[in-house]
């Protein structure tokens, strides 16, 4: 450990805010996949706060890119009347990350793990010696306490680094969101699990293997309502569910709503393992080894913050019937 975390990690005076005081200057890290959808669920709820304003880091390439897709996502942010702030978590130095972070209330991370594996900490140290008041890490996964370390998927170890460090401090609060995987992953022809061309699933594990999913959508309305809730979320683990289904299930529902029989077979923990043991740097036989192990992976809806809130979320079945059924009929 750094001299700078250890810095970090001296105890300090417990934030003695008003515990209905909320995030009123935010900026999110990314807009992709999943920071869109926060940033969309943000300015929507803003609407409705007084003083609340809204930016978003991106690269500067990005925001000059001349890929249509590009330009399309820029025009939605400014229409949404959210500010772009240029910078690169990558090439940045700490101190120059700090100079940024410095400027908002709450920090948010959506930049995911394409930023690579050192980046997490990397933000967390910026977000602690910027003293921001709030930080939501890029956290949206599994559960890594659970899954503990040594794990087939070394990211994880490097998550369990951010939590030990924002728990080790007391001046900034965090909020980390699980999610558990993003449904469309699952589908993802390149993960193998789902093989829709041979009508077939391959269970991580075995067939009783559980896995809980939740779309990118239902995050960044579930984040804007985390954000915003009174009183104010702090310290603590929030748990996300869209739903939470084994492999077997997820046979039966692609089998009901496609009409026609999906075959099942177990891709054992110990044949994945062997697997990436013959491809070690590969990342999806990291992800499927980790996820066969059953641990930290899943979690009961029931307990989770929008089954509490009562908030509605996508299922398998209904992600099944708008992405493999309505498009193909369209």
């Amino acid at each position: 450990m750094s001299d700078q975390d250890r810095q970090l990690l001296v105890p300090l005076t417990m934030n003695q805010a008003d515990p209905d005081a909320m995030s009123h200057n935010i900026l999110v890290l990314g807009a992709g996949e999943l920071g869109l959808p926060v940033l969309r669920s943000l300015a929507q709820r803003a609407k409705d706060i007084d003083g609340v304003k809204i930016s978003v880091l991106l690269r500067a390439s990005a925001v000059v890119s001349s890929s249509p897709g590009k330009q399309h996502d820029i025009a939605e942010i400014r229409g949404l009347g959210i500010e772009i702030v240029i910078g690169d978590l990558v090439k940045s130095s700490i101190d120059e990350l700090v100079a940024v972070f410095g400027q908002y209330d709450t920090v948010i991370g959506c930049a995911g793990y394409a930023a690579g594996i050192d980046t997490p900490m990397k933000l967390a140290r910026a977000a602690l010696l910027a003293r921001i008041p709030r930080y939501f890490p890029w956290q949206f996964g599994v559960d890594f306490d659970l899954i503990g370390r040594g794990s087939p998927q070394d990211i994880f170890d490097a998550q369990l680094d951010v939590r030990e460090l924002l728990r080790g401090q007391h001046q900034t609060e965090w909020v980390i969101i699980s999610t558990g995987m993003f449904m469309s992953y699952l589908f993802e022809p390149e993960f193998g699990v789902v093989d829709l061309k041979e009508n077939a699933v391959h269970a991580l594990g075995s067939l009783d293997t559980a896995v809980t999913l939740t779309t990118p959508d239902d995050i960044g309305a579930l984040t804007a309502e985390i954000v915003f809730a009174q009183p104010r979320i702090r310290n603590e683990i929030v748990y996300l569910a869209g739903d939470t289904v084994t492999y077997g299930e997820v046979a039966d529902k692609l089998q009901a709503a496609l009409g026609h029989p999906f075959s099942r077979s177990e891709w054992s923990e110990e044949f994945l393992l062997g697997e990436l043991a013959r491809d070690p740097h590969n990342m999806m036989r990291k992800y499927r080894a980790a996820f066969a192990q059953g641990r930290g992976v899943a979690w009961d809806k029931s307990g989770t913050f929008n089954s509490h809130r009562a908030l509605p979320v996508t299922d398998v079945a209904s992600w099944i019937n708008a992405n493999l059924i309505s498009g193909r009929n369209e």
